[in-house]
């Protein structure tokens, strides 16, 4: 007998790891891992060390994390070993610093799987009034409202290093970043290629004594500023060299005016140095206005192509529903010839 086409049916249950980059965290990492291990009790604990110089590793192996090594320093490099080696459906990329919330992680895996989402960041809600070091408040503020006004996307809390991503953005995502601005290469390359993402809130604690922090405001600020820059430059172009261009053009015309009052009045070009200046910014506009259509029509491939293997991944609802408690009922979402169909689940008495 025929299949029915609309017969709902539940696929397997989606495959979790969750990515630990560590370095010198063996006061903290124990308890992240036991937390993670309890809240997603069928997700596989992956703590990466970055060269620690402390018990990180064999706290980390005691709590029960599956412990690989990463010698490249830097979050960056080490989330580009860490998405290259690891193979799940959803991925919880979170620090070992005791900092952010586990509670929510069910929620995370949930919003990729069963929302469809490629991204779902945890925005941090601060708990305790110390919980932001001085001033990174006021430039995680800065830098994020910064990349929602070029990229015209709500994201509130882009420097967040919570965050779940499916298989398909894991896979898919070309990792460039060495350090801690691998935050904002995530966010910007979702917003670029116009991915599914979704934000929740989450509680955000301070670390506990013992515990210091790696970050340096002013130094990985400026890193994370000149990564914005040449994100938008690679990913914006026509937008990066017409703005060039537009204040170059807006110079000349600055220095032309009085130029062209004193032409008008005097039938003279008192200023040749002025006018020759003039001129030399003309040109630089209209070569930035030039090199911006030229790059732009390159990045467009560049991002067809990204956009292709992005695709060529099976996406978040394929193959695969969120698993039940007992005794709960719900709708969710399980997949048939690579369509989601409603299906309701009914969990035993």
């Amino acid at each position: 007998m025929a299949a029915n086409p609309h017969e709902t049916q539940v696929d397997r249950v989606p495959t979790v790891a969750v990515l630990v980059p560590c370095y010198n965290e063996e006061v903290t990492i124990a308890a992240v891992v036991r937390d993670f291990r309890r809240v997603l009790p069928d997700a596989t604990v992956y703590v990466y060390d970055n060269n620690s110089a402390d018990a990180t590793v064999a706290e980390a192996r005691a709590a029960g994390a599956v412990v690989r090594t990463e010698t490249m320093q830097g979050k960056g490099n080490v989330v580009r070993r860490m998405f290259a080696d690891v193979d799940a459906d959803v991925f919880i990329m979170v620090d070992g610093d005791g900092t952010y919330d586990p509670a929510i992680a069910p929620t995370l895996v949930e919003l990729v799987a069963q929302g469809g989402n490629d991204l779902v960041n945890a925005s941090r809600v601060p708990v305790h009034q110390n919980a932001y070091r001085r001033g990174h408040e006021l430039g995680n503020r800065f830098l994020t409202g910064s990349v929602r006004c070029l990229f015209s996307r709500e994201v509130s809390d882009m420097l967040s290093g919570y965050k779940a991503v499916s298989r398909r953005f894991a896979k898919s995502f070309p990792v460039f970043s060495s350090g801690f601005e691998i935050e904002t290469e995530i966010t910007i390359h979702a917003l670029d290629m116009r991915i599914p993402m979704h934000e929740v809130p989450g509680d955000y604690y301070e670390r506990p004594d013992g515990s210091e922090s790696k970050l340096n405001t002013y130094s990985d600020g400026l890193r994370i500023s000149r990564l914005i820059v040449n994100l938008v430059r690679q990913s914006r172009p026509l937008f990066f060299y017409s703005t060039i261009g537009a204040l170059l053009t807006l110079a000349c015309v600055v220095l032309g005016v009085p130029l062209v009052v004193t032409f008008v009045h005097t039938h003279t070009v008192p200023r040749f140095p002025t006018a020759f200046l003039i001129v030399g910014l003309m040109v630089l506009a209209a070569l930035c206005y030039t090199m911006g259509l030229i790059v732009d029509a390159v990045t467009r491939g560049r991002r067809e192509t990204i956009m292709l293997q992005y695709l060529a991944v099976p996406g978040p609802l394929h193959g695969f529903a969120i698993p039940v408690e007992p005794g709960s009922a719900g709708v969710g979402i399980a997949v048939r010839d690579e369509r989601a169909v409603p299906i309701t689940r009914v969990g035993t008495n």
